[in-house]
Formats: C-alpha cells, sequence, structure tokens
C-alpha cells in the first residue's frame, strides 16, 4: 500500500504549528467541496481525502503517531 503524505494533501509543511492546521484545512476544504465543482467527478473523493487528512493532521495525538510511524 502506497504511502499518503497528509501534510500534501492539506498543502501544508510538517513542522506547520498544530493552531495554523485548521485555518490550512478550512482554505483547502473552500478550494476543493465538491458543491462548487459539480463538474469534476473526482471532487468527492479529494474532499474525503482532505478530511481524513484534517482527521490525522488536526489531532495532536494521531499527528504525533503519524510523524513517528507514518500512515
Amino acid at each position: 500500500m502506497a504511502f499518503i503524505d497528509y501534510y500534501k494533501i492539506l498543502g501544508v509543511p510538517r513542522d506547520i504549528a498544530q493552531s495554523e492546521v485548521k485555518k490550512a484545512y478550512l482554505k483547502r476544504a473552500k478550494q476543493f467541496h465538491p458543491d462548487l465543482h459539480p463538474e469534476d467527478p473526482k471532487a468527492k473523493a479529494k474532499f474525503q481525502a482532505l478530511n481524513e487528512a484534517y482527521d490525522v493532521i488536526g489531532d495532536a495525538e494521531k499527528r504525533k503517531k503519524y510523524d513517528q510511524y507514518g500512515e
């Protein structure tokens, strides 16, 4: 299984402050939201990947484990 880089999905560097993660997520969510791109068949998948990335990187404990062990 291929490694998924959640930082790349969120468009942030690995050393981003925890307080800045939500701001980055909201910015990308507006960019990739499926309702804004109804003609793009991949929009829903991109948005789901973004949500998954935020779920991990947005939680300090999950982020710590992700940074230590990977996906």
